[in-house]
């Protein structure tokens, strides 16, 4: 067994684009639910309102590609109106099914035939930011690689994580004032009893409006950033799977804690891709016959039983710690009336 291969690619993934993207999706959807008590099972529609903002912008529109960032954050902000003024008045359970099908209808919009020209249909869209890497500052004649340690990178994956990181690192920050100030304090109260905040004179359809504006911007960030590592935006990138594994990322960080989606997907991207290649290294060495057999694993099914393996420990963090490895069980209240 290469525990050395296995060690790489936890720490590599750990803290690769994968991670970013979830822990900026991760953020915006802990301001919904930590912060707000929204349940919003639609945080991938803001991710692909994000990204083919950007997609759009040069593909359809022929703008500059950081137009397209504008642009991108304007969709954002369209999706979060459209959706939320006649839905946050809901229920926690109905708004959660609502923002589902939302979620759905845009992928399937902009997946339709007759949107090739803007979107690109299925085929979606691609080579569209070369702009992006053209910044590239570690971009130098005759290296497109650096090594660190036991980690080799190309060129264009530093790039991206480097303003990926500084970017989960802003986010993180202004978050972290916010819920410091009195608009996070509204929000928490909103949280706990709206009707106590109605009560006290405040406008808690406005503040709710503004929290999922602000979380939907920010997880359209991390489509953007998705889509710009790949250079391509493909419809079914963005399938209601994502929202749920966003989901696992925050409840296992914790919800109601500033860093904790940050950790919570540095912890499931390491763990997924350790237990990939821990289950391909079982299978060559032969080590773990009979757990193969239990398992019935072999190589075309080990995608499948990693996440079956995640999904036993995440029933086991819910069952002995349902806060979240940082969180607290009174940040996991939620007022469902």
């Amino acid at each position: 067994m290469d525990w050395g291969q296995i060690l790489t690619q936890i720490f590599s993934q750990g803290f690769g684009t994968q991670a970013v993207v979830f822990a900026l999706a991760g953020i915006g959807l802990n301001i919904h639910f930590g912060y707000t008590g929204l349940l919003n099972f639609g945080q991938v529609g803001f991710m692909a309102a994000g990204a083919y903002g950007v997609g759009m912008a040069v593909f359809w529109l022929e703008w500059n590609f950081w137009f397209g960032i504008l642009l991108g954050i304007a969709y954002c902000l369209g999706l979060a109106l459209l959706l939320g003024v006649p839905t946050l008045r809901l229920r926690a359970d109905y708004l959660g099914i609502t923002t589902i099908a939302a979620s759905e209808a845009i992928r399937l919009f902009v997946r339709w035939r007759g949107n090739r020209e803007r979107t690109g249909a299925s085929e979606g869209i691609n080579d569209f930011a070369d702009p992006f890497y053209a910044n590239n500052i570690f971009t130098r004649p005759g290296s497109q690689s650096y090594k660190f340690l036991f980690f080799e990178y190309r060129a264009d994956d530093l790039w991206v994580m480097l303003i990926g990181w500084t970017v989960v690192a802003l986010c993180v920050l202004v978050t972290w004032q916010l819920m410091r100030s009195p608009w996070g304090r509204v929000l928490k109260a909103i949280r706990e009893d709206e009707d106590a905040v109605r009560a006290l004179g405040k406008n808690a359809l406005s503040y709710k409006l503004q929290a999922l504006a602000l979380g939907g911007v920010i997880g359209g960030l991390g489509g953007m950033l998705q889509v710009i590592d790949k250079q391509s935006v493909q419809p079914d990138t963005f399938n209601p799977v994502i929202t749920f594994m966003i989901w696992t990322v925050i409840i296992v960080g914790g919800v109601g804690r500033v860093w904790s989606p940050v950790i919570g997907a540095i912890i499931f991207w390491a763990l997924i891709s350790g237990l990939e290649v821990f289950l391909r290294e079982l299978l060559q060495t032969g080590a773990g016959d009979e757990f193969e057999q239990f398992l019935n694993l072999n190589v075309s099914n080990v995608s499948q039983v990693k996440f079956m393996a995640f999904g036993l420990g995440l029933m086991l963090l819910m069952r002995f710690r349902p806060q979240g490895i940082f969180g607290s069980r009174e940040e996991m209240a939620l007022d469902d009336r």
